[in-house]
């Protein structure tokens, strides 16, 4: 894996709030070498100079506002902020994973979406919870269904700890998934919603098994909540994931 480590910035949404750049320059310094925006749409102009100063780049942003907002719009500040991998990062009834007919009505939004973003020279992607996984679809969770409903060029990003929370063998999962899966939110923790979570390798994730089953996959830390200090976490997480993709 030759990519640099990113992390997803909702991780540190409150300290964004409070001190953008300052909080962009701790993870620049804890050696985070990428970063996952939320929301594209917030100052893009300004975030871009921010990252290109500190020498971090974008590995793909999430951008909700796809789904209520102008696509057009998004795409124009997903470009702005330097991202080329767009995704979906939820905002779909939980309903909708539940029956072969909500998942092709997923799809068909999905496979819009991505026609809108190919034309801005973007791929969209969509990003997992548990939601996706839990239901099951003639023995097979619902995202492997919806994975065979999608155009090929529409990605996934499993976020590995809602896929084990939702019940799935993870690295089994990506080995079933591999032709679609271009990035992984690594986490770690107990895997028990409403638990805070630990630094990457400090849980009970098979992290280097979940690394060796997506070996391309870009690797995006993200802490929802944190049972310690964040930054000592991020710290962690990013010592953790070095010393195994080096091993």
């Amino acid at each position: 894996m030759t990519r640099p480590i990113s992390v997803q910035l909702y991780t540190v949404r409150d300290q964004l709030a409070a001190d953008r750049d300052g909080t962009l320059e701790r993870i620049a310094a804890i050696g985070y070498g990428a970063v996952e925006p939320f929301d594209p749409t917030a100052d893009p102009e300004g975030f871009r100079r921010v990252i290109d100063d500190l020498g971090l780049a974008v590995s793909s942003t999430h951008a909700y506002a796809l789904l209520d907002r102008e696509p057009a719009e998004v795409l124009d500040a997903v470009a702005t902020v330097g991202a080329d991998l767009v995704i979906i990062p939820g905002g779909i009834p939980e309903a909708e994973f539940t029956t072969r007919d909500g998942l092709a009505r997923t799809a068909d939004l999905l496979n819009g979406l991505a026609e809108q973003a190919a034309g801005h020279g973007m791929r969209l992607g969509y990003h997992n919870h548990w939601w996706e996984i839990e239901p099951r679809i003639d023995g097979r969770h619902a995202i492997e269904v919806l994975a065979d409903l999608l155009a090929p060029e529409v990605f996934l990003e499993i976020d590995t700890y809602w896929a084990a929370v939702g019940g799935a063998d993870v690295p089994a999962l990506l080995g079933r998934l591999a032709g679609r899966t271009r990035a992984l939110h690594v986490k770690d923790g107990p895997v028990v919603k409403g638990e805070p979570h630990t630094a990457v390798g400090a849980g009970a994730m098979p992290v280097p098994e979940i690394l060796a089953a997506a070996p391309d996959a870009w690797r995006i830390v993200e802490l929802d909540t944190c049972a310690t200090d964040l930054f000592t976490a991020l710290a962690d997480s990013h010592a953790h994931l070095t010393r195994l993709e080096g091993s």
